[in-house]
């Protein structure tokens, strides 16, 4: 059986993070959207998405397929319903489309002669950005609970300070000496080769994914999620960082999002609640204005290859596009498009050719190489989001 993860009509309500990938590269929790199913499914799945993104992401078509919606997160009942769809059926909860068998389609009027299944019990969706880190918590223990069952922890050193130590995880390779790790409201799960230096606050859920690092006397809490290779210190609650992105100085990252190849310059500072308590609106793509979050606590969302200088400040409910550089004071608008360069004063226009030049130092810094096919993506991106830039 050939499973593929499309992406679904809440693609767009994903941007500035599905610019640069599928749907199913979106990472909450410990692990991506795509990496769940797979390793709900014990198989290896491959994502249907925008034509310009399938060159770094091919789809494998066969004469069976069975296409899952990316945005929707797998369970064991929702797994086995999957897995039995037979060729011309599809499975449905009320309007949504979560998986069907057969031929792709661009509209759900050519499954209008599929056989439909309801599908009743609950399921988590992630429908908006801000659901990334608001549903963290409770998907972040799942996956814990899925990735941890069975197994044992590899010890952890007596130089720490543990409370609820049934509730971290260690991988092969991970390190932390000297620093306080409380399980109490979450567990704390720690990828391979990842590290927590010296002195640092951990409270529960976090997950540090491989080859992360938590810097001296960094503190997180409540639920975190550090992605591969990304490195952070300062305070950080309730965020999640995809992966290969630095917060490595002081400075609050909260109840937030960063893509990849994000850098947050010293004492970057985001606000996560309005001074007069109401409800988080935030811009939606999709949509081309400001929605209501239904959220008291609402920061920042950075697309990829997006920096701040030192000292930046965003307020509440900020989205920040694709490769923008953010480097002047105050505060700048809640809505900064991609490629974008400057801050409160006013913006420019930020030319791919000076982007590519910051994302290949970046990038190989980390052992990674900017390739043709990145630049090709980002290109797009730049044309596809020039009517969001007045300069």
């Amino acid at each position: 059986m050939n499973f593929i993860l499309f992406d679904g009509p809440r693609r767009d309500h994903l941007l500035p993070f599905t610019f640069t990938r599928p749907v199913s590269e979106v990472r909450v929790g410990i692990m991506t959207l795509k990496e769940r199913w797979e390793a709900y499914l014990k198989v290896s799945v491959t994502s249907f998405t925008e034509e310009y993104l399938s060159v770094k992401y091919p789809v494998k078509l066969e004469d069976f397929n069975l296409f899952i919606d990316a945005s929707v997160l797998p369970s064991e009942s929702l797994v086995k319903i999957v897995s039995s769809l037979k060729e011309g059926e599809v499975i449905k909860s009320g309007d949504l489309i979560i998986a069907y068998s057969g031929a792709s389609v661009k509209n759900s009027d050519e499954l209008s002669g599929f056989k439909q299944i309801e599908f009743h019990d609950n399921f988590v969706q992630i429908n908006n950005t801000w659901d990334i880190f608001e549903k963290n918590a409770a998907i972040l223990q799942a996956d814990f609970d899925f990735i941890t069952q069975g197994r044992k922890s590899q010890p952890i050193s007596k130089t720490n300070q543990v409370v609820h130590p049934e509730r971290i995880f260690l991988e092969e390779g991970a390190k932390v000496e000297f620093s306080i790790l409380n399980a109490t409201d979450g567990p704390i799960y720690l990828g391979k080769n990842s590290e927590i230096w010296e002195g640092s606050l951990i409270r529960g859920a976090l997950a540090l994914c491989n080859n992360a690092i938590i810097k001296m006397g960094g503190k997180l809490y409540g639920a975190t999620t550090i992605g591969p290779y990304s490195k952070v210190c300062g305070e950080v609650s309730n965020s999640v960082i995809f992966g290969y992105s630095s917060k490595g100085h002081e400075g609050y990252l909260g109840n937030a999002v960063l893509g990849e190849w994000c850098n947050i310059g010293a004492d970057s500072n985001n606000s996560n609640l309005k001074n007069n308590y109401a409800k988080v609106r935030l811009w939606d793509y999709a949509t081309e204005r400001f929605e209501q979050t239904g959220l008291q606590f609402c920061g920042l969302m950075m697309g990829d290859h997006s920096k701040t200088a030192i000292n930046t400040m965003f307020n509440t409910g900020t989205v920040i596009g694709v490769n923008s550089n953010i480097y002047v004071p105050g505060f700048p608008r809640n809505f900064v498009p991609s490629f974008s360069w400057g801050g409160a004063t006013g913006f420019t226009a930020y030319q791919p050719v000076k982007a590519f030049d910051a994302a290949k130092v970046m990038m190989a810094r980390r052992g990674v190489e900017f390739n043709d096919v990145d630049a090709d993506i980002l290109t797009h991106v730049f044309e596809i989001t020039k009517k969001w830039r007045m300069y």
